[in-house]
């Protein structure tokens, strides 16, 4: 198998701090020439996400932020009925949000931003302005009436 060592990193995942001190990282030959290792502050891309060799996954969750908010910007004065408008923002903007968020935690911050960039899709959708009440896109339909 070709490998491009210039292009090709050692990435060690570990959280755990006190082994990773204890531990250094060991190295990688490939072809007689040694791998760089990541260091431990800087992101990634792997199997689709976006990480630290730490588990931190802000960089992904900022990912999924930024197409999220293009997914809603795309819907923003659009031609389209406000059926097939949701229905875009649905599988461009939520689609990448449903698949990060069932392998790693967002925090209730991270999740309430993600509602708000959602509920302003819904009105993009709807030719709403920002400025309507929210409560109708967020509470269930029976709490409403």
């Amino acid at each position: 198998m070709q490998i491009n060592v210039k292009k090709t990193y050692l990435l060690i995942i570990d959280n755990d701090k006190k082994r990773r001190e204890q531990e250094p990282a060991s190295l990688l030959t490939i072809h007689g020439e040694t791998l760089q290792a990541m260091n431990l502050d800087d992101a990634c891309r792997y199997l689709g996400y976006w990480g630290t060799r730490n588990g931190d996954m802000r960089a992904t969750k900022e990912v999924v932020r930024q197409k999220i908010i293009a997914a809603r910007d795309l819907i923003e004065c659009h031609p389209l009925t406000p059926e097939l408008a949701t229905e875009l923002f649905t599988s461009k903007g939520m689609g990448v949000f449903r698949f990060s968020a069932a392998l790693f935690e967002w925090s209730g911050s991270e999740s309430n931003d993600v509602k708000r960039l959602c509920v302003q899709a819904y009105k993009n959708a709807w030719h709403l302005p920002r400025s309507t009440a929210s409560a109708l896109f967020i509470f269930p339909e029976n709490t409403c009436r």
